[in-house]
Formats: C-alpha cells, sequence, structure tokens
C-alpha cells in the first residue's frame, strides 16, 4: 500500500530536483523540496517492505468445527 505512495513521492520529488517543472513559491526552493520528497519516498518504500515483507505472510486457517 505504502509502495505506491513512495513511487509517487519518489517521481515529484525527482521532477522537481531535475527542474522539470519549475514552481515558483515564495521562501521554498524547489532543489530542496525536491530532496525532501526524494527522501520521503525512499522511506516510504523501505519502511513498506519492511513493515510488511511478502515472503512473511503466512495464511493459517484456524478450524474450530467439531469432529464428527
Amino acid at each position: 500500500m505504502y509502495i505506491g505512495l513512495g513511487i509517487v513521492l519518489l517521481v515529484l520529488g525527482l521532477i522537481l530536483a531535475m527542474d522539470v517543472i519549475t514552481v515558483d513559491i515564495d521562501f521554498v526552493n524547489d532543489d530542496a523540496l525536491g530532496t525532501i520528497l526524494i527522501a520521503a519516498g525512499v522511506l516510504a518504500i523501505v519502511l513498506s517492505l519492511l513493515i510488511a515483507p511478502p515472503w512473511r505472510r503466512d495464511r493459517v486457517i484456524h478450524d474450530e468445527r467439531p469432529l464428527r
């Protein structure tokens, strides 16, 4: 779930850092904002892989019905 958010943040950060789009906001540096978004995107991707790795997802089904 958070991998998608991380990818979006990463792409937005790269767009701002590489000056593909220039945003003129007072008191905000485009390169600094791009770097912050890149770091947040990488952090979101890494944390999502550490918290819920797919190889550790075990499905355990407990059948509590009495035997006949």
